[in-house]
């Protein structure tokens, strides 16, 4: 648990209200499920944080945790291999198939991720929406929670109001903290690779030539993912809950 404990802290000085987005989320996975046990993807899942909360609260769920990274895979298994109603799977979700290889036993009620499908390419995006379409019933939920940036040269006041708020909240949540308090992502990244105990999976991990630094996010933009969603089929796309650029998007499966 020390790495996923250190894993939570470094991105909470990231995001401030990252639990209160997590709380949320979970929120509308709790009303908008339609059922108390419903089977919910979480796309991007890293160590399983977002994972382990929602079945802290809905303990008859289960959830499909997806991720290509060996070794956030590793740490979370590690964690959290008794907790019952969590299964890790490995899956790229950059690659054709991915959802048909979860090999589910029925349409997923809702997918769920947090800080993770930014970093998927525009045509990636596209790819993933249209193929979550596949497993996810109809009228089944997306909700990612994410920093998606409004279109600068569409709305230049909201998109620099968005990242004044989040800059803000960052602002005052490490002006109090002193001198190595904080360990941001890369220094987590560089202990976590250096551990013998994780010599195999960090081997794996370069490898598969996945990068700590990502080398920049690519499908920043809201809009972006509307239309991605848009043409994927989902119908009522907007955000349920908002700091800024910081928001929970939601859209609904038609069908």
């Amino acid at each position: 648990m020390q790495w996923i404990d250190r894993w939570d802290a470094q991105q909470q000085w990231y995001m401030p209200d990252r639990e209160e987005r997590f709380t949320a989320l979970i929120d509308a996975v709790e009303a908008g499920a339609g059922r108390d046990d419903p089977l919910v993807l979480d796309l991007g899942c890293g160590p399983g944080s977002l994972a382990v909360r929602l079945l802290a609260r809905m303990p008859a769920a289960r959830v499909v945790a997806v991720d290509a990274d060996p070794l956030l895979l590793a740490l979370g298994r590690a964690a959290y291999a008794a907790r019952p109603g969590l299964r890790f799977a490995e899956q790229d979700l950059r690659a054709p198939g991915w959802a048909g290889a979860l090999a589910l036993d029925r349409a997923a009620d809702v997918a769920v991720s947090t800080t993770a499908l930014h970093w998927l390419r525009p045509d990636a995006l596209r790819s993933m929406y249209a193929e979550l379409t596949t497993v996810l019933r109809p009228g089944g939920l997306l909700l990612d929670g994410d920093h998606l940036l409004e279109d600068d040269a569409a709305a230049p006041t909201l998109a620099r109001l968005g990242e004044a708020l989040v800059e803000r909240l960052e602002r005052r949540h490490t002006d109090g903290a002193g001198p190595g308090e904080r360990e941001d992502w890369t220094a987590w990244w560089e202990a976590a690779t250096t551990d013998p105990e994780l010599t195999g999976v960090a081997a794996e991990r370069e490898r598969l030539r996945l990068s700590e630094d990502h080398h920049g996010s690519e499908s920043v933009l809201l809009k972006e993912h509307i239309a991605a969603l848009t043409a994927a089929g989902f119908t009522e796309i907007g955000t349920l809950w908002q700091h800024g650029e910081n928001r929970i998007l939601c859209a609904v499966r038609g069908g």
